[in-house]
């Protein structure tokens, strides 16, 4: 894990979320599915103002009406609470009433009336003979707020049918103007500017408009009993503007790298004007050939400090202003240039970068195979073990200060691809042999698809014996943030990998005298016409790999 002495900004704890419960209350419209949402009060200390779905914090007594609820043979305790509490939530806020009588028959306007929102509400519905329909109430995702947030909450979101013959009415006290919405039209209308939404509201109206309708809710929450999904998202600034992402958008692992504890001080536009700071020992510079195949462009690392010097990994194109750029933030003290592969936006700035240098560092690499096209060669000054160590060190405020790097060979997106793991730090430079939201192309004859397969194996097990949790990428953000997350991405992408070969193979089954252009047209169909010229040199690695086993 990253040593807290690099990290760039002093931690401050988050302050420890509340527990609370959320409800959706989900009915069947002419046009979908429909959910009841109301407006927070403006003086309200969280989100004022906001169209919220219905909820609140968990309380003593939620915890002490099991007896009063029906349960599912499979609801946890835990669950069962957190079903009382937004039931009681709905009641007190929404005049909603969640509760069958004695007969089955849901609760009505009659039963409503019977309540007083301001007494205890467990007690009040044993009472009249009503039995709280916990059993009705499924989570649907667990939110936690955001780290950075002075008011934060650990949260279910919880689904249930809204009750036939019932009407909501507003507290006017927390909230305001109940309103039946169909998930689509308040996203559109939060995008015009008319519906203010914060960002948890959003996401889950994202998921829930591809719902046909409740019933396909509820099951799909009934067949799992956990959350569909778990977030406590992440905040940087983008445009000049705050946004925030879920664990599975690209900028998350950057934004938990750089600000683990959550601070708003990172920004995540991509630039080639300036290095941006990873940790204290860690810049990427991105070099100014953004594409289809280089994304934002290529990153360019420099390792190390001022006390120690500084590793050069990937000096790029021979982009005379990237090479300016990257030495002066290394302070013109590079003492070693590193490329993980010889194509042509990778290796060809070494030599120039080097003649910046007045130590004239060391170009370190494995030279290019024979298999490599032209425009692909490389021939480094010495060549790199399996498993060799490279350090720099040098004097830090608390002593001597080492930044280690392991070599691992790792052919098959090219014969000469390595990577390096920073082994103080555990962070993986993969170069192109794993990237941020893409999928590398493997290119035969130097790309070889077995050989990509095995190196990321070889990866994955490094993930565990290196206690690696971020994966920086040649291009793109950095991957990982939370638990495991760095061997997961390389299993995702093994499995990727594999799935594609597998439909590979149905699609030469179905078409055996089929071309290449053929089969791609079939076996790439999610991917964009445009890219199947790109496609087409990873399908024939596929296709290598499969006749040849």
């Amino acid at each position: 894990m990253v040593r807290p002495s690099q990290l760039l900004h002093i931690q401050r704890p988050p302050v420890a979320p509340r527990p609370a419960a959320t409800v959706l209350l989900l009915r069947d419209g002419t046009e979908g599915i429909e959910v009841l949402m109301t407006r927070r009060s403006m003086t309200a200390s969280f989100a004022p103002g906001a169209y919220v779905f219905p909820g609140g914090g968990l309380d003593a007594l939620d915890a002490a009406s099991h007896a009063q609820a029906r349960r599912r043979a499979t609801q946890s305790d835990l669950h069962l609470t957190q079903a009382i509490a937004a039931i009681r939530e709905s009641f007190e806020e929404l005049g909603v009433l969640l509760a069958r009588r004695a007969d089955g028959s849901f609760a009505d306007h009659r039963d409503i009336a019977a309540l007083d929102r301001g007494r205890p509400f467990a007690a009040q519905c044993h009472a009249l003979g009503l039995t709280l329909a916990a059993d009705e109430v499924f989570v649907l995702a667990h939110w936690i707020t955001d780290r950075d947030l002075a008011r934060r909450f650990d949260v279910p979101f919880l689904v249930a049918r809204m009750p036939a013959r019932q009407t909501p009415v507003a507290d006017e006290t927390e909230q305001f103007e109940p309103l039946w919405v169909r998930p689509a039209d308040a996203l559109a209308r939060h995008q015009a500017g008319q519906f203010f939404i914060i960002f948890p509201t959003i996401r889950t109206l994202e998921r829930l408009r591809d719902y046909p309708g409740v019933d396909a809710v509820l099951q799909a929450c009934a067949a799992t009993e956990q959350p569909l999904w778990t977030s406590c998202p992440r905040a940087g600034m983008l445009g000049g503007r705050e946004a925030r992402f879920m664990e599975h958008e690209l900028p998350y692992g950057e934004l938990a790298l750089v600000c683990p504890d959550g601070q708003l001080a990172h920004t995540l536009d991509w630039q080639s004007e300036a290095p941006v700071a990873l940790l204290k020992n860690v810049q990427r510079l991105t070099a100014p050939n953004p594409g289809a195949m280089t994304g934002p462009g290529t990153n360019s690392y420099l390792v190390g400090d001022p006390g120690s010097g500084y590793i050069a990994i990937d000096p790029g194109p021979a982009d005379p202003g990237h090479l300016e750029t990257l030495w002066r933030a290394a302070g013109g003290d590079i003492r070693m240039i590193v490329c993980t592969h010889s194509h042509p936006d990778h290796s060809p700035g070494a030599k120039p970068l080097q003649a910046l240098c007045r130590s004239r560092p060391a170009i370190l690499g494995l030279p290019s195979a024979p298999t490599a096209r032209q425009h692909s060669q490389f021939t480094p000054e010495r060549s790199l073990q399996d498993q060799e160590l490279i350090t720099l060190s040098g004097p830090g405020l608390d002593g001597e200060v080492a930044h280690t790097l392991k070599v691992f060979h790792t052919p098959g997106h090219a014969a000469n691809h390595l990577c390096l793991v920073l082994l103080e730090d555990g962070l993986l430079f993969s170069g192109d042999h794993i990237l941020c939201g893409s999928t590398t192309v493997i290119d035969p004859p130097d790309g070889d698809m077995t050989l990509y397969l095995d190196s990321l194996d070889v990866l994955g097990a490094a993930c565990a014996r290196h206690d690696i949790g971020f994966i920086l990428p040649a291009h793109g953000h950095v991957i990982g943030g939370h638990d495991g997350e760095a061997a997961a991405a390389i299993a995702r992408l093994k499995a990727h990998r594999l799935k594609r070969e597998a439909r590979i193979v149905q699609v030469m089954q179905a078409q055996p005298q089929g071309t290449l252009d053929d089969w791609v047209a079939q076996a790439y169909d999610d991917v964009p016409a445009r890219m199947w010229p790109v496609a087409k040199r990873s399908l024939m690695a596929h296709v290598a790999r499969i006749e040849a086993s």
